[in-house]
């Protein structure tokens, strides 16, 4: 039996409201596959299994808040025949569960016993759970849900008083009441990196002449609508910097650093309304630089609309922000916790540079470097800034 449970969707996370199922009983599902639709702090968000296998029971109903961790709903792996229920139980459909005493081992159960036990009411495993916890008979409230099932709202308003039961129903969450549950996401995250990671901070000037006449005749050849614009050449040279130096891709948790599986960098996006997210741009090292731009606006759009996937927020080794496009010049960001860098751009800007003995004007960027000293030292994370300046010096090696 495979177990489908929230997922932390980041380290600010610690519950989420599930929004819509896009399964059923019965279906069959893929790796990779949206199962549910979850709300969190910073956005609606697509809820992925990594199984294959068929949906058996979905446990958790539209519309509840449950903790991370919580089982949402069990699968069947391939080949596997769902177990038969229980001795003395009713059958239960896949959602709604029928609460049928067993029957003693030593005698049959009476008539009136089983009278009793076909009239009880079905009800969801969350409202159960909630009815005990509140010493409320649940067979004798009158369910909503489909075929008179019990929900857990019928409980809730079991034990309220009258007044509030005929209290209007509550206003939708206002776009200023999401962004102050984001802002104090981002807030308990951050103060969680400043009070338990050991920042060491490196900054590294680069020139980008070369690269920006690269880029302009390359995109003289390209499309409009596929022209590549300069962050796209400095998220693939960071992963490529990252081969060398794969200490700063990874995930400090328990004690100890583990490896990110692969180069996915997480890019940090503004989001209109305000806040920050930062999902991953999958296997950026690996992608032409085409593609990689193609990539990273559709990443852009999908977060901006509340579209990403769980992957895109889990799989994030290293955080990569672009400030330039905000007038600064340098940044110098604050690690998410459980990653253990950040790489920051600020604006490519034209300063004086001595170049071959010559003092000229030259397109200047400053790349810093937030890194984790329980994992790394200042002399890798120096080396690391040293072979990103490089790479930039090679752009056309970045093509693909």
């Amino acid at each position: 039996m495979i177990e489908f449970t929230l997922p932390s969707l980041g380290a600010d996370m610690e519950e989420g409201t599930l929004l819509e199922w896009k399964v059923a009983p019965g279906d069959t599902v893929k790796k990779g596959q949206a199962l549910a639709i979850v709300d969190t702090a910073k956005s609606a968000v697509d809820v992925e299994i990594w199984y294959e296998g068929t949906v058996h029971e979905l446990l958790v109903q539209p519309g509840e808040k449950v903790p991370v961790g919580t089982l949402l709903a069990t699968l069947l792996e391939p080949g596997e025949v769902a177990p038969p229920p229980a001795e003395g139980k009713t059958p239960a459909p896949a959602v709604i569960e029928f609460e049928t005493p067993a029957a003693p081992a030593t005698a049959p159960v009476p008539s009136a016993t089983q009278a009793t036990a076909a009239t009880r009411k079905p009800i969801s495993p969350a409202a159960r759970h909630r009815a005990k916890e509140l010493g409320v008979d649940a067979d004798s409230l009158a369910g909503t849900g489909p075929g008179g099932a019990v929900t857990l709202e019928d409980v809730e308003k079991a034990v309220l008083p009258p007044e509030a039961e005929r209290a209007p129903t509550p206003e939708p969450e206002k776009p200023a009441d999401k962004l102050s549950a984001m802002r104090q996401a981002i807030a308990a995250a951050m103060a969680k990196s400043k009070r338990e990671i050991p920042h060491y901070y490196l900054s590294e000037t680069i020139p980008m002449a070369h690269a920006l006449a690269w880029l302009a005749e390359e995109n003289a050849r390209r499309p409009m609508n596929e022209r590549v614009l300069p962050a796209a050449l400095q998220i693939k040279a960071v992963a490529r910097a990252l081969e060398r130096y794969p200490e700063l891709n990874g995930f400090f948790t328990e004690g100890a650093f583990r490896p990110a599986e692969a180069i996915h960098p997480g890019i940090a996006i503004s989001l209109r309304q305000g806040g920050l997210v930062a999902p991953a741009l999958m296997d950026a090292g690996r992608k032409p630089l085409g593609q990689l731009m193609l990539d990273l606006a559709d990443l852009v759009k999908r977060t901006r609309t509340g579209s990403l996937r769980s992957s895109e927020l889990t799989r994030a080794g290293i955080t990569i922000t672009i400030l330039g496009d905000q007038g600064v010049e340098s940044v110098f960001g604050v690690i998410y916790p459980p990653q253990v860098a950040l790489v920051g751009f600020g604006r490519i800007s034209t300063r004086p540079w001595v170049d071959d003995g010559q003092v000229c004007a030259m397109p200047l960027v400053n790349a810093s470097l937030s890194a984790d000293h329980r994992v790394s030292d200042g002399h890798r994370g120096a080396l690391f800034l040293a072979e990103l300046r490089e790479l930039l010096q090679r752009p056309e090696e970045l093509a693909e």
